[in-house]
């Protein structure tokens, strides 16, 4: 009897060290940004002052030879998760992650026109406008760089819901695949160029009056950045075809120019065009500008943007027009 508690004993402690030396450490980081933010006349801003939290945690090991990472990011101003991503790194095969809305695929250059702070869109109505991709939320994605061209692909089966384990959604609808290609000028032999491509379709579901693939929504996007110097340029289009009868479909056109004054200083200006073109009806051209600038010393940055947008969401007059002021002051710990 004494011989087999000893065993017992033995095994434990030899899984308790197996556990022990397979364990990641978990790492802790975080950010916090306070914002002060004015609306234009036609919205209530109430108190402009607001205030957010980020903290990350993250943990890595090695698991049969491949790296296993686990993160997830907590925002105060959302109730319990707002992202987390488990991922597989098979080296040369390239990574496998399960996303739960950190950012995949088409998503992930949805606008890459340089700023020194917010986009140009950031706090104005139907901010989504002539934006591209279809959420990361209960996402496969799957990233792999080759000859210098990187690949970012996602898929989901079914509703965009996080769902716990050993559940499911209860919807089948909004399945889609997109995918976003991305790259630098040594791909071409030309200094200071970044570019993408990205493509994707998402299914209609039940909900298509068409059904089939006549109503599926369809997404695609260019964009190339040329830095030179203290100077950024960059230009992006992009295009989201409704596919079902009577939608909306939306051509849009960005551009921006940042300027780092120093190291420490950035100033930012851009615009763009977003053209909402509904069967039978007057095509309505959304126009979005901003400007902003930032300021960093170490941790702490000041920042402050001022975005202007009039037909908003394709619609015209005064209720299509929007503007907001925002100034924020950020740390990182």
């Amino acid at each position: 009897m004494n011989n087999i508690k000893k065993i017992g004993l033995t095994a434990l402690a030899g899984s308790l060290a197996a556990i022990s030396a397979n364990a990641a450490e978990m790492s802790v980081s975080g950010a916090t940004l306070f914002t002060y933010t004015s609306e234009d006349n036609t919205e209530t801003t109430g108190n402009p002052m607001g205030m957010k939290t980020n903290l990350a945690f993250t943990a890595s090991g090695e698991v049969n030879g491949y790296t296993v990472s686990y993160m997830n990011v907590t925002n105060d101003r959302l109730t319990g998760q707002s992202s987390a991503r488990l991922s597989i790194d098979m080296g040369d095969i390239g990574t496998v992650s399960y996303d739960n809305g950190s950012g995949s695929g088409l998503a992930t250059i949805d606008d890459k026109t340089p700023t020194a702070a917010e986009e140009i869109w950031d706090g104005l109505d139907t901010s989504t406008s002539g934006r591209v991709g279809f959420g990361s939320t209960g996402v496969i994605n799957y990233v792999n760089t080759v000859a210098g061209i990187t690949l970012n692909a996602a898929a989901r089966k079914g509703s965009a819901t996080a769902n716990a384990d050993g559940a499911s959604s209860a919807s089948g609808e909004s399945s889609f695949m997109d995918f976003a290609l991305t790259g630098s000028g040594d791909n071409f032999g030309i200094e200071g160029i970044a570019w993408g491509v990205g493509y994707g379709e998402q299914e209609a579901g039940q909900t298509s009056a068409l059904g089939g693939d006549e109503g599926d929504t369809t997404n695609m996007t260019v964009f190339g950045n040329y830095t030179v110097g203290p100077v950024s340029l960059g230009i992006q289009q992009s295009a989201e075809d409704a596919g079902a009868a009577g939608g909306t479909n939306q051509y849009a056109l960005r551009w921006g120019i940042a300027f780092n004054v120093n190291e420490n200083l950035a100033i930012s200006y851009g615009e763009a065009e977003t053209e909402y073109a509904k069967p039978g009806a007057a095509h309505v051209t959304e126009d979005v500008e901003g400007i902003a600038i930032s300021y960093t010393m170490g941790s702490m940055k000041i920042a402050g943007n001022r975005n202007e947008g009039s037909n908003m969401g394709g619609v015209t007059g005064i209720p299509g027009s929007d503007s907001m002021t925002e100034i924020a002051v950020s740390f990182a710990f």
